[in-house]
Parts: C-alpha cells; sequence; structure tokens
C-alpha cells in the first residue's frame, strides 16, 4: 500500500493557504493546534494531513480560498508584515487581505512596481524558481548615458560582487534622455537586488527602479499603490510563462 504523504504541521498550514509558515509556527507554538485530538505545539511535528485529523482554534482544517492579487507598490515601501523602523510596508494598502496572502518574491523599498500576492504557495513557488524561468521585467534609470559597449557587457552578463554572476534574457536601451539612459532588463533568476548590483558591475548605478511585468502580466492600468485581483485567464498565463525572446520590446508603464 502506498504511504500517506507527511509534511511537517507548519507546512501544512502554509499548503492550505491559511497563514505564511512564520504565522503557522507561532499559531501552533501558542496552543491553537490539535492533531487527532492533542494539543501540539512543535511546528515541526510530521503529519499526514489527509489521514490525521487536524483541528485550528478547534475547527477541522480545511483549505483556505485561494487569494491571487496584483499590486503596484510605490517606492519607499517595505516589502515585510512589519517594520521596527515604523516604515509604511506593502499590507498597509492590502486592507482585508492582509492577514491571508503573502508577497511572491520582494521588491527592496526603493524599488516600485508589480508585486504578487497569494496564499498558493504552489503558485509562489513556481512563479519565484529560477528553473520556471518566469521572465520578470524591470525599466532602470542609469546616472549617466550608457555606451553601446557597456550594454553589449550587461547582455553579455556580468559579475557581480561576491562572485555570482547576472545573466539576463534581454538588456535593451529604451531611451537616453538629456544625462541619462533608461534600460528595459529582463531576468529569469531573480536574485537579490540584481539589476542594481549588474549596474553596478559595470560602473553606474540606478537612479530608479520599477518592475514593469511579470511573465505576461503589466502594469497597465494600475495606479501606484493599488492592488486588484488576478483573472482566471492571468493566473493560467502565468503558470505557462516562458522567458521572452531577445529583441523583443515595449515599454509597459
Amino acid at each position: 500500500m502506498k504511504p500517506k504523504p507527511q509534511m511537517t504541521l507548519d507546512r501544512v498550514l502554509s499548503r492550505y493557504g491559511l497563514a505564511s509558515r512564520s504565522a503557522a509556527r507561532v499559531a501552533i507554538r501558542s496552543g491553537r493546534l490539535k492533531v487527532n485530538g492533542r494539543l501540539v505545539r512543535d511546528p515541526e511535528l510530521w503529519v499526514r494531513p489527509n489521514k490525521d485529523t487536524i483541528q485550528l482554534d478547534g475547527a477541522r482544517l480545511k483549505r483556505a480560498r485561494r487569494i491571487y492579487l496584483v499590486f503596484y507598490k510605490p517606492k519607499g515601501v517595505v516589502t515585510s508584515h512589519g517594520d521596527p523602523q515604523g516604515r509604511k510596508t506593502v499590507y498597509d494598502f492590502l486592507g482585508e487581505n492582509s492577514s491571508w496572502v503573502a508577497p511572491v518574491g520582494r521588491l527592496d523599498k526603493d524599488t516600485s512596481g508589480l508585486l504578487l500576492f497569494t496564499n498558493d504557495t504552489a503558485f509562489a513557488d513556481f512563479i519565484t524558481r529560477p528553473d520556471s524561468r518566469v521572465p520578470k521585467t524591470y525599466l532602470v534609470k542609469l546616472n549617466g548615458l550608457a555606451a553601446p559597449e557597456v550594454i553589449e557587457r550587461l547582455r553579455a552578463g556580468v559579475e557581480m560582487k561576491r562572485g555570482d554572476w547576472a545573466r539576463p534574457e534581454i538588456v535593451r536601451r529604451v531611451e537616453d534622455r538629456g544625462k541619462y539612459t533608461w534600460l528595459e532588463v529582463v531576468l529569469t533568476e531573480g536574485k537579490n537586488r540584481e539589476v542594481r548590483r549588474m549596474v553596478e558591475a559595470v560602473g553606474f548605478k540606478a537612479l530608479k527602479l520599477v518592475r514593469t511585468g511579470i511573465g505576461p502580466l503589466a502594469l497597465r492600468g494600475l495606479e501606484v499603490g493599488k492592488w486588484r485581483p488576478l483573472g482566471e485567464g492571468e493566473i493560467r498565463a502565468l503558470r505557462s510563462a516562458r522567458p521572452a525572446q531577445s529583441g523583443t520590446s515595449g515599454q509597459r508603464m
């Protein structure tokens, strides 16, 4: 007989879309969970969700309704549930949804643009996993004019600090405006602060950085600081997203 699948108790709550892993661990340690009638406080307890009776606050565990949101994150807002410095966070904008969803990846405080939220952990894992190769598109303003050879270096891939490499799918000059060059950059790996670090590797700084797209999803029609639910077609399109072909263009603001 095939054994029942097992997972840790905190992961069950996360997979059911009821809480993030960190929030699930807090709930379990505070005594809100029972397994087969027994109070448990160990988030790493292995359970069989298809067989064991798991209760949260006295009610049998059920999968939460799946929520998928797209948000236009403003610059200066922190991608976290709280901030010890008292800065505004993305959850200040989500209203009643804030307790049920987690960000799909992150944008640093000084980066604005498209940010997804969901309580579907499998969907979030697919979007953020490097081997899924879901393209993320950015518009970046450099602190100077970039010569053609600089853009070619970026297209070829550059070694960043700490020895890791940025290998963008696309680097395209959008325009030279005054003393500054604007580039469109498409990435699939999602390394920490990757766009900022790759332009620093060729001697520039990012004065402005906006994520304008994830897969086929774009910012078009969404105001800064606003969110909306994703449509079923958009969710399906994101699940099947693939890298854009080199030479594709289009500023999607």
